[in-house]
């Protein structure tokens, strides 16, 4: 089968397509032929070492994917070849043509999704769930702040808000993004490059229930202190150190929580994909998908998602 691999800690541009072997599946594994294969931040920390990630060599990239159950182990339950997956984790990486998938991070992918948006939901739609709804606990009539909004985590957590009946505002860097969300049905929306942006919610009235937090190093000393009262920031994402003061937590009896997938359980992950297919089926939960790459334009995407300005979700398809 044809893969997208690297031989050691590198640059994108190390990341060759080679021929390898279709990989084999024991008892308690599933076998995916791969119809596209997302690609998240975690991928270039996992490629390139850092971030206190690891990999082991040759090293093929993508947590996220979605395709067809071609292969099921004897002890395997629940599924059928021939299904149509999304998968939140695999063990052979799946920016290539199989790849090998653990029955407790793979999920029926709805009819109403294609496969290259399947890609999208591992990580994003999980995490953005469990941010909202498991940590933070988020509820109908909460004000919530989607910090970042228009990445893949970012659109995630707002169409999943906005189906949950919260009083949405989300920031955008650019026209574009802003315009993105509206298209989204965000009426509030700020722009966080902007001097002073969080200004008029910095006060116990006017303060966030919840915060969503996508670049925790850059926004949480402001976010703190645009929390209402018992209010709560979900960091989702940070690339760096941060200087807070702790009475503006202490002052709002707020909290400040961290959000990582690789924490989950195998029952709260299919809880949450259990609550969102049928929002899959309906189309009030859809993908954006920002482009599309092909499998030897891998390098490409890791070196675009980590650029800002991000409007949705980046795809390989296979």
């Amino acid at each position: 089968m044809k893969a997208m691999q690297v031989n050691d800690y590198g640059p994108a541009s190390d990341l060759t397509l080679v021929d390898t072997a279709k990989p084999s599946i024991n008892d308690e594994q599933i076998l995916v032929q791969i119809g596209a294969s997302g690609v998240n931040p975690v991928d270039t920390y996992i490629r390139s070492g850092t971030n206190n990630y690891s990999a082991s060599f040759p090293h093929t990239p993508g947590n996220d994917g979605a395709g067809t159950i071609v292969e099921l182990g004897a002890k395997v339950e629940g599924f059928e070849v021939g299904q149509r997956v999304y998968f939140s984790r695999n063990l052979t990486g799946s920016a290539a043509e199989y790849a090998v998938c653990l029955p407790t991070h793979t999920f029926a992918l709805a009819n109403a999704l294609s496969f290259a948006e399947g890609a999208c939901l591992g990580i994003p739609y999980t995490t953005a769930h469990r941010a909202l709804f498991g940590r933070a606990h988020a509820s109908a009539g909460d004000k919530v702040l989607i910090h970042g909004a228009t990445g893949a985590v970012g659109i995630a957590a707002v169409q999943l808000a906005l189906a949950a009946g919260l009083d949405v505002v989300a920031s955008a860097g650019t026209e574009a993004g802003a315009d993105l969300l509206r298209q989204q049905g965000v009426e509030q929306i700020i722009m966080h490059n902007q001097d002073g942006y969080l200004a008029p919610y910095q006060s116990l009235d006017n303060g966030f229930d919840v915060i969503i937090e996508m670049l925790a190093n850059h926004n949480l000393d402001q976010d703190l202190k645009a929390l209402a009262f018992a209010g709560r920031v979900a960091v989702i994402g940070n690339r760096g150190t941060v200087e807070i003061n702790p009475r503006d937590l202490m002052a709002r009896d707020a909290a400040v929580m961290g959000v990582a997938l690789a924490n989950v359980k195998p029952a709260e992950l299919s809880r949450i994909a259990k609550a969102m297919l049928p929002l899959f089926e309906k189309g009030v939960l859809k993908p954006v998908i920002r482009r599309e790459y092909a499998l030897n334009e891998l390098a490409q995407a890791h070196e675009d998602v980590l650029k800002s300005g991000a409007q949705g979700n980046l795809v390989v398809v296979v």
